[in-house]
This record gives C-alpha cells, sequence and structure tokens, in this order.
C-alpha cells in the first residue's frame, strides 16, 4: 500500500512540478524509464537516497512530499 501511494506522489508531484514525461524525468534522475515506472506505479521499493534525489530534482523537501501522508501516519 505504501509503495503505491509514493508512486502515485512521485507521479503527481513530476506532472505537476515538471511537466516532464517519463522517460525525459528519469533521464534527469540518470535511471531508467523502466525503473521510474515501475516506483510511480507502485511496483518497485526505493531507497531513501533514491527517495532524496528525486525530491531534490522536484525541487520538493522530504517534509512536504510526505506532507499529504500526515493523516495516514496519525491513524
Amino acid at each position: 500500500m505504501i509503495k503505491e501511494m509514493i508512486g502515485k506522489r512521485v507521479k503527481e508531484l513530476r506532472i505537476s512540478k515538471t511537466s516532464l514525461s517519463q522517460v525525459d524525468f528519469a533521464k534527469i534522475l540518470g535511471f531508467d524509464r523502466t525503473y521510474l515506472s515501475k516506483i510511480e506505479s507502485g511496483k518497485q521499493n526505493i531507497t531513501l537516497e533514491t527517495m532524496i534525489l528525486i525530491c531534490e530534482k522536484l525541487n520538493v523537501s522530504l517534509s512536504a512530499f510526505f506532507e499529504p501522508f500526515k493523516e495516514i501516519v496519525r491513524k
């Protein structure tokens, strides 16, 4: 469940912040497009290091990235 939520958030921010395709954003990250696709679809676990890189390239802090998750964590 959490992988899917993180993936959805990555995709949402990629589109809203950059308007880049998966291919173009993956190139910026230094990833293969299929790896980014698996992240966004919730099929791939990612490391904290990868999460930080994604946030840096989206110009979003980790806390801002996880802001929508607050309610889930409080339950």
